[in-house]
């Protein structure tokens, strides 16, 4: 398979976007159970079937673009033909000195962020799933790997160096809006369904006192390139006043979830932004799975 990645990935952008347009409408003609899933995901986000329906064919653009994102020279800029919008906020959160954690969700190009993201903002932990194929899994460590950009599995090790980065004021990156394994989630509202989610945003930033900021890169239309924009950062004890802070530190459990849910929400607010780049095949609602390794990789509480 990586032969034909390596095809694939001198491919003109707009070309691939071409290419993947057809293949998200494949998919969709081929899988009931994923017409099912998208329609159900975007009725409980409150849009219609016709807002949503250009993500059909942006899913496949996502699949098309991989090999380019991938596999581009490392020696090469990504920026070439990425917009970026909110940049100040950026910097006013590296001023606070505490580290920044990027956060994103599976909306237009969540693959390229972590590189554009280490090119401005760089050294960059981000924390990725590695795969169960081993031929994938080979690709992804070839090609994820780029300068000012550490990947790392979801486990102990990997939350250990995140910790490390935040302590010395770099920033670290993650995909919030991602199913855990059980034990390492709460269920919190998402479109006001319960959904499953993650808390290792805000455990770290609750322990680090790192500023939560949201992210999302959009794809422009006719293979233009992309525009990445920096969101308004999430609200945290240390960003608010005393008596949030004090409430967090007395009930530590409820504070973890308010935070989590104020992620989902700045999630929420990106998805509505362009219903037409967000996975709605994705299931966002599905039960935690069991995994030996959930106990080992689970952070520690925040400090009471």
């Amino acid at each position: 398979m990586l032969w034909l990645f390596r095809f694939f990935s001198v491919w003109p952008l707009a070309a691939l976007h071409v290419l993947g347009g057809w293949l998200g409408w494949l998919v969709w003609a081929l899988s009931p159970r994923y017409r099912s899933q998208f329609r159900a995901n975007a009725l409980q986000a409150g849009l219609t079937f016709d807002v949503a329906r250009p993500a059909i064919a942006e899913a496949g653009r996502f699949v098309a673009e991989l090999p380019r994102l991938w596999l581009h020279p490392q020696t090469s800029s990504c920026l070439a033909n990425v917009e970026v919008e909110g940049h100040a906020l950026a910097v006013q959160a590296f001023a606070r000195g505490q580290g920044v954690i990027f956060f994103g969700s599976h909306c237009g190009s969540f693959e390229l962020a972590p590189q554009a993201l280490a090119e401005l903002y760089g050294p960059i932990t981000a924390m990725y799933r590695p795969a169960r194929k081993a031929w994938l899994a080979r690709l992804e460590s070839l090609s994820r790997g780029r300068p000012n950009l550490t990947m790392v599995p979801a486990d102990r090790r990997g939350i250990r160096q995140m910790h490390n980065a935040l302590k010395v004021n770099q920033a670290v990156g993650v995909l919030v809006d991602q199913v855990p394994p059980e034990g390492l989630g709460v269920w919190a509202p998402f479109f006001g369904k319960p959904a499953y989610t993650m808390t290792l945003a805000a455990r770290l930033a609750i322990q680090n006192g790192a500023v939560l900021l949201p992210v999302s890169c959009q794809r422009l239309p006719a293979g233009r390139g992309y525009r990445l924009k920096i969101w308004p950062a999430v609200r945290t004890p240390e960003s608010a006043n005393d008596a949030d802070a004090d409430a967090a530190l007395a009930a530590p459990k409820a504070h973890l979830l308010s935070l989590v849910t104020r992620i989902n929400q700045a999630v929420e607010a990106i998805v509505l932004s362009q219903p037409g780049q967000y996975l709605w095949g994705y299931a966002r609602y599905k039960a935690p799975r069991q995994e030996p390794f959930a106990a080992a990789a689970k952070p520690p509480e925040a400090p009471r």
